[in-house]
């Protein structure tokens, strides 16, 4: 039997598990997104994600990585299997954005992979014999905060075969491609002095910070086309009638080849502060204001599965998109760790997500849908990595190779 005609087969016996759960998924769902939380502080929707969890016979370990909002729900069906068991790890996201709530759809993608974990587990066990471990990862903070760095230091990976999530968009998709990404701060310090009366006994830290973002304007024309650097000022100084003393620089630097943000492109992103801090007799502090994010590689092996499955839920996958598409997510720390796939599922056609349009979508019909099926998808993807050891086998060598 082929990886499409297994997935096929456990479709239907997958989906009526999950029509069981679904009062419980869209209640989920709609609680999260009625009450939106931005990065590590998503107490309300992490406490109802690991009580569902938690009765659903999971055993659930809080502030996992010394986050408050991160967590892991374990099932084990060991049996008499000694060593090592075949582990699939769902990564559960439920932050929201600042002004605009759920307009990433992580609410629908909290009740997914809730879904889908507590489906896959009642499959576990109703084949006692199968010898497997599910992770719920509650993972806090994607949206700037990087919580998945957090966790893999933590050594949440370590015993992990294969991870995967799934994520709301314009168009199925099998694969999400992302930019690595670096979010750095620049703080300017300089010399206050009268602006109108004594500005020559000042050093004006506005002034660095004008040169500073110049200095980006123009190395962009010297670096991969596919890469991007984006900033803002979020201190422009105290008063107009006064010399700044102090001002910061909030930036993002992105590209889809990792090594090169970090060997090349940062680098020279911090030489432009560095430069301008020098030109105007300023002070210069360079801060990164959250863990790297690593471009997102998806496994071939677990790819092809997924294909399988979204065909046969009717889901047919669009033209995947270049690699130098898309924003940033921290999946892609964990897909440097083992093997990952993150699909993507239509949500609203066309729909440009980070928008009140997404966000409205997310708490409606469309959103209860892909909260359905992309617990179903996950369910039966993690089923077929559990139940079949060469699938597992094959993921990690297309891994290596990767």
């Amino acid at each position: 039997m082929s990886t499409h005609d297994s997935g096929t087969a456990l479709l239907d016996t997958v989906t009526g598990l999950v029509e069981a759960l679904r009062p419980e998924i869209l209640d989920v769902s709609h609680r999260i997104h009625d009450r939106p939380e931005i990065r590590f502080t998503e107490h309300h929707a992490a406490k109802l994600l690991r009580d569902s969890l938690s009765a659903h016979g999971f055993d659930v370990r809080e502030r996992v990585a010394d986050l408050d909002t991160a967590f892991v729900a374990e099932f084990t069906n060991a049996g008499d299997h000694e060593g090592h068991l075949p582990t699939v790890a769902i990564f559960l996201e439920y932050d929201a954005l600042e002004g605009l709530g759920h307009g990433c759809g992580h609410n629908t993608i909290a009740a997914a992979g809730l879904g889908a974990a507590i489906a896959a587990k009642r499959w576990l066990a109703d084949h006692p014999g199968t010898a497997a471990r599910i992770l719920a990862v509650g993972s806090p903070g994607e949206e700037g905060g990087g919580g998945k760095a957090y966790l893999i230091e933590a050594g949440v990976l370590s015993e992990v075969d294969a991870a995967m999530m799934v994520h709301p968009t314009g168009a199925n998709r099998v694969h999400m491609p992302s930019l690595a990404r670096e979010a750095v701060e620049f703080v300017f310090t300089g010399v206050p002095a009268h602006a109108a009366d004594t500005p020559h006994e000042g050093r004006n830290a506005l002034d660095a910070a004008t040169l500073a973002l110049n200095a980006i304007g123009l190395l962009r024309q010297q670096i991969r086309p596919e890469s991007r650097v984006h900033a803002i000022i979020t201190d422009g100084g105290q008063a107009p009638n006064i010399i700044p003393e102090r001002t910061a620089i909030r930036a993002f630097v992105r590209s889809p080849d990792t090594r090169y943000l970090t060997d090349r492109l940062v680098p020279a992103v911090h030489d432009c502060a560095r430069g301008a801090a020098l030109a105007t007799g300023t002070d210069v502090e360079i801060r990164r204001s959250a863990p790297a994010y690593a471009a997102m590689r998806s496994n071939a092996v677990l790819a092809e599965l997924i294909t399988g499955t979204l065909v046969a839920m009717g889901r047919e996958p669009g033209a995947e998109l270049p690699n130098r598409a898309g924003g940033s997510t921290d999946m892609g720390n964990v897909s440097q760790v083992v093997p990952s796939a993150h699909p993507l599922l239509e949500l609203v056609p066309g729909v440009t997500m980070h928008t009140h349009e997404a966000a409205e979508a997310a708490g409606a019909a469309a959103g209860d849908q892909v909260a359905l099926d992309g617990a179903t998808l996950l369910a039966t993807t993690t089923i077929q990595l559990l139940t079949e050891p060469d699938l597992l086998r094959q993921a990690k060598e297309a891994f290596a190779q990767e």
